[in-house]
């Protein structure tokens, strides 16, 4: 060992990094794990997160709050509602005919992603930095084939 190489246990401890790398690698990995526990919550407090959202957005539909409706919905839905309509979101918004809701009968939140199975209705919502929004909404399933969206994304 005194001719410079290392030994044994210091190969397998050291793996080659010097020992100020490893301090801000182990750093570093912890500050990540920290801002991704912090951001996303606990698995419940994402369904509790989604779920307010989709009752949000039932309440504002229910109100005729077409401002509120638009407001929660995901940037790419929001485009898509105007593209078509070729109108302002809050005038497309009064034109649709989407179905009362009634109560939140399951939700699912798959990372970043989530539906909330309504009795009336079936949600899509993606998070975003600002929080959860509607991506797709007024769905229906169809044996075999993707739900049928009254509004979504493009």
């Amino acid at each position: 060992m005194r001719d410079g190489q290392p030994g044994p246990a210091r190969e397998h401890r050291g793996a080659g990094i010097p020992r100020r790398g490893r301090a801000a690698a182990v750093a570093a990995a912890a500050l990540a794990v920290l801002v991704t526990v912090g951001s996303c919550g606990t698995p419940s407090e994402r369904r509790d997160q989604v779920t307010a959202q989709a009752v949000r957005f039932e309440r504002a539909l229910d109100a005729g709050r077409d401002g509120d409706l638009c407001a929660a919905l995901a940037p790419s839905t929001l485009e898509e509602v105007e593209q078509s309509a070729k109108s302002r979101c809050a005038q497309a918004m009064g034109d649709e005919d989407l179905p009362h809701a009634g109560a939140v009968r399951n939700v699912d939140v798959y990372g970043d992603q989530a539906r909330v199975v309504m009795e009336h209705d079936t949600l899509f919502l993606a998070h975003f930095p600002g929080g959860w929004k509607v991506t797709a909404a007024g769905c229906r399933p169809r044996p075999q084939q993707p739900y049928q969206c009254e509004i979504k994304g493009g």
